[in-house]
């Protein structure tokens, strides 16, 4: 019996790595959702209309959190964001890749900014919290 194949057509999918770049969390398994929007990384954010190089990861460098870059961008324009991770609220920084997009660089400048703020207030010895003496 003889097989003619008169059309085909080719399907992929596509997954972000995450395996090599993030390290694995105390549960034993690698966030898949970003923190914020809680969307599959294969997924898009709420802002994009397609997955893939216009809607990054953004790998926390602080912490082990990652981030779309379009949800933490938001999340870190809000000025009571603090510059802090919105998990854990340790100092949010972030693993540069290269070359530095636009957005990037934009994500890059608001941490900046947060970091300026932070050591004005250092400097000025102004406390945003009351402190506790314990007494």
């Amino acid at each position: 019996m003889k097989v003619k194949i008169l059309e085909w057509k080719g399907y992929s999918t596509w997954h972000w790595d995450l395996s090599s770049t993030a390290p694995q969390s105390g549960y034993g398994y690698i966030e898949e959702l970003c923190g914020i929007c809680r969307v599959s990384f294969d997924g898009t954010c709420p802002n994009c209309k397609y997955p893939g190089d216009e809607c990054p990861i953004v790998l926390g460098g602080g912490c082990t959190h990652n981030f779309h870059l379009h949800c933490i961008l938001k999340w870190l324009e809000q000025e009571t964001s603090k510059g802090l991770c919105p998990m854990c609220r340790q100092i949010f920084t972030f693993k540069e890749q290269t070359p530095l997009s636009e957005d990037l660089i934009n994500l890059k400048s608001l941490i900046d900014g947060h970091k300026v703020i932070r050591e004005r207030i250092l400097q000025n010895n102004d406390s945003e919290f009351e402190q506790f003496d314990g007494d």
